[in-house]
Parts: C-alpha cells; structure tokens; sequence
C-alpha cells in the first residue's frame, strides 16, 4: 500500500493536509440538530453538500439520517439563496411536518454572503412559518473549523432561539452533551437518573440514531430534547457542559442570557474524568453518590488491578476528537500504559495544555499536535521513528494499523468499517469497563497471532 512509503523523516509543511484528522463544520451542525425531537436539519448550499453531510453521519450511524438542502443552482450561486430558503422552508413544514427547521450554512452560503436572519425573518413575514413551528440557524463555512466547531455552533444556536429565563427558576441541572454516541446519551441520563437528579440533556441523539426495527416508518424518532425542555433551560439551577470544545461557547452563551452558572468539565471517559462528572452533579444538584453508582467504580478498579501487568508500559497513538482524547489519554495514564503520540484536527489551546498536564510526569516524551496540520500522515511519520502496541481512534488508521502491523482499537468519528459502536456506551463507569476490556483484548490477541509457536499459552 501506498502508506508504506511513508517515511520517519519530519518534513515542516506550511500548506498541505495528508489524511486530516477531521471533517467539516455542517457535519457536526447536523448531528447536533438531529438530537432535537422532531427537527429536520437543513443544509442551505448545494445538494452535493448535504448528501455528504448525511452519508458521513449514515456511514457511521447505520441509520437513515434525514436533511434537507437549499439545492443551490448556478443562479443562487451568483445571485444568492434567499428566494431558494424561502421556498424550502414552505415546502419542508407542508410536506414534512418538523417541530423545528435547523439550517446550517455551507462554503457556497457563507462566500455569497447569505444573511440566514433576515432570510428566517421574510419567511416569517410571508407566513411560510406556521404558528408553534421554529426555524433556527447557525453560520458553519467549512473552510475554517472542524465538526466538533460544527457542533458548538448549533448547540449555541439552539441557546441563542429557545432558552428562556422566568422569575421561577427550577430545581434542574443542564447537561449539554459534547460529540458522542447516542449509547453515551443514554448512560449519562441513567446515572443521572440512579443519582435521582433531575435533568435536561442536550443534545439528545439516543432513540433517534439507534432506533428499533418496528415495521413503521417514522420520519422523526421519539428521541431527541423536546422543544418545551429546550425552553426551560433558562430556569434550570446550574449547567454542566461536557467536552470543552463542544460545549463551552453554549455554556457562556446560557449564562449570559439567562443568568444559569456553568462549570465545564470532560466528557466522563475513563476513571477520573467520570468522577469529576458524578462529583459535580452530586455537588450542584445536591444530592449524595448511591452505592450503585460507587460499586460500578469498584469493578472498574478491580478489572485494572487483575489485569494491570497487561497494560503497563504499552506504547499507544491516538487521534481523534480533542474532547475524546483528553480525558482517553488520562484514562490511558491511568492504566499505566503511554500515549506517546496524539493528534487532533480541531485547532485550540486547551488541548495542548491539557496533554501538557496529563503526559508531563509520566510519558515526558509524548508528542502531541493539534491544527490544521495534525494529520493521519504526521502521526504515521511519529510511528515510523519508534513504534507503538496500539492504535485508536477512528477508522481512517485501519491502514496504518495494518502497514505496520499494529492492532486497532475503533474508537471516535467515523467508524465505518465495522457496525455496533453507537450502542455500547464508553462514558461513566461502565463505559470505562468496557472501554479498558477492550485494549485488554486487543493487546492479548496481538500476542497470540504473533508470538513464537512455543510461546502460545492456553492461559495468559
């Protein structure tokens, strides 16, 4: 294969991307708004754009994803998509009936110049919006930014058209969920529910991307925020955004229209990620830690004590998501084992010093990246000066992994290659269980293809 050719030599580029470890802003825009009950996410740019956009999500999910497009001719090219978002609009709520119309901008959009408010505003005027309907917007050119900027966006946007604020603040905490799967959804909301708090979590993909086989056809799942729950955000006691990157600028924007304090925190991966997370919601909510919740900790604990000569000293490379591998890295320090090369496509200095703090003491000599320039091809030269154990992160290092003869783990987005990661939770707990039974597999499986044949044992 052609990566073979890849070679251990450093080489400083200024203008080429090999392999991003990324993918544009509408992607995430979508996945966002599909997690709001009865929302139809509308790509305002070309067909092409939009069918990218759902394969992307349709490739990893294997479910239907639904989007409209604004279907941008050469005339809307030159001469602008307003007359092309108006008539969209009317059609989508005659035709299919959505609670909400989520529009996100494209590159074509955003160089023409589109203003998606004033536009919002004419469709109102002209009553192509019906009573008790909302369209929302959010502006995500895909040449700056990643998916994960895709989806703050519209997670603020869904602050900036629905919260409210009242004189009667209620007894809820906010969860604004970061990137992850609709089973990490679904967790969350159960140890939520185990600790008896009362919350609203947003957005909220579980039971609509992994829906059940009914015989029906159902344009808009029974999953997802409801519009009412989107509203009373406003009121709730406290916010807790999970994954900085995904969900700080929200948490900012709630605070400061409604007057709801935040505390941003890690998505729950791995042992002290999901302590901060039960720690923090007992703390603002006010409620005390069952003994449930602390004997799920136990195991957890007692798998990496059985296990940790396995585990320690493995060499790893990651990529992926900045707010999956920083609290995944520590995970990894935490098992003893070294990730020694990270790479993330999303730009920001949170997680250069994130790994900083987490690989300063114990793997000195990591290498980290993030930008633009953090591709797939800079984390392969890494590789080839000195080897790793084990790889994870998405798809896209399958050919590393097999150039170099290293096991993979498939942990992130996209995952297309293999089905079922959208139902096995990797958050709290006993996503941490599941998560470090894995790698355990993985690096025990290795062994056994590759040892000497005098060196195979019934019992490792």
């Amino acid at each position: 294969m052609l990566l073979r050719h890849t070679t251990a030599e450093d080489h400083e580029r200024k203008a080429l991307t090999v392999n991003p470890a990324k993918t544009c802003q509408p992607v995430g825009a979508m996945y966002a708004a599909l997690g709001v009950h009865g929302c139809l996410p509308h790509s305002h740019g070309s067909q092409g754009c939009c069918s990218y956009h759902r394969s992307a999500l349709t490739r990893h999910f294997k479910e239907p994803v639904m989007a409209s497009t604004s279907s941008f001719t050469e005339g809307s090219s030159v001469f602008g998509g307003l007359s092309n978002l108006v008539q969209a609009i009317d059609v989508i709520f005659k035709v299919y009936n959505p609670e909400v119309i989520a529009i996100h901008t494209t590159c074509l959009s955003e160089t023409i110049g589109d203003d998606i408010v004033q536009i919002i505003g004419k469709a109102k005027e002209d009553g192509h919006v019906p009573d008790g309907k909302y369209v929302i917007h959010c502006n995500t050119p895909s040449y700056v930014g990643t998916h994960i900027t895709g989806y703050s966006n519209m997670v603020s946007g869904l602050i900036r058209y629905f919260s409210t604020a009242t004189p009667k603040k209620k007894n809820a905490i906010n969860l604004i969920a970061g990137w992850m799967e609709p089973s990490d959804m679904r967790e969350i909301k159960r140890l939520a529910k185990e600790m008896e708090t009362r919350t609203i979590l947003f957005p909220d993909m579980s039971d609509v991307l992994d829906t059940p086989l009914t015989g029906k056809t159902v344009m808009f799942p029974k999953g997802g925020t409801t519009i009412p729950e989107l509203i009373a955000t406003g009121d709730s006691k406290f916010t807790i955004g999970l994954g900085n990157y995904s969900t700080e600028d929200a948490c900012v924007k709630l605070e400061n229209k409604c007057k709801v304090k935040y505390e941003s925190i890690e998505i729950p991966i791995g042992l002290k990620a999901t302590d901060r997370f039960i720690q923090a919601l007992s703390r603002h909510a006010n409620v005390p830690v069952p003994d449930s919740i602390t004997e799920e900790r136990g195991r957890l604990i007692d798998l990496i004590a059985d296990n940790s000569k396995y585990f320690y000293g493995k060499r790893v490379a990651l990529w992926g998501d900045p707010d999956t591998l920083i609290p995944l890295v520590e995970f990894l320090v935490t098992l003893d084992m070294k990730p020694v090369y990270i790479v993330t496509g999303t730009p920001g200095k949170h997680f250069d010093e994130s790994m900083t703090e987490i690989l300063k003491d114990k793997v000195p000599e990591a290498k980290f990246m993030s930008g633009e320039r953090a591709d797939m091809f800079q984390l392969h030269t890494w590789i080839k000066q000195q080897g790793v154990d084990l790889l994870i992160g998405n798809t896209y290092g399958k050919y590393i992994a097999r150039d170099e003869n290293i096991p993979l783990i498939r942990l992130g987005f996209p995952i297309v290659d293999r089905a079922g990661f959208n139902f096995f939770p990797h958050v709290g707990y006993v996503g941490a269980t599941n998560l470090a039974i894995k790698i355990l597999h993985a690096i025990l499986e290795h062994q056994d293809a590759t040892c000497l044949e005098e060196k195979v044992e019934l019992q490792m």
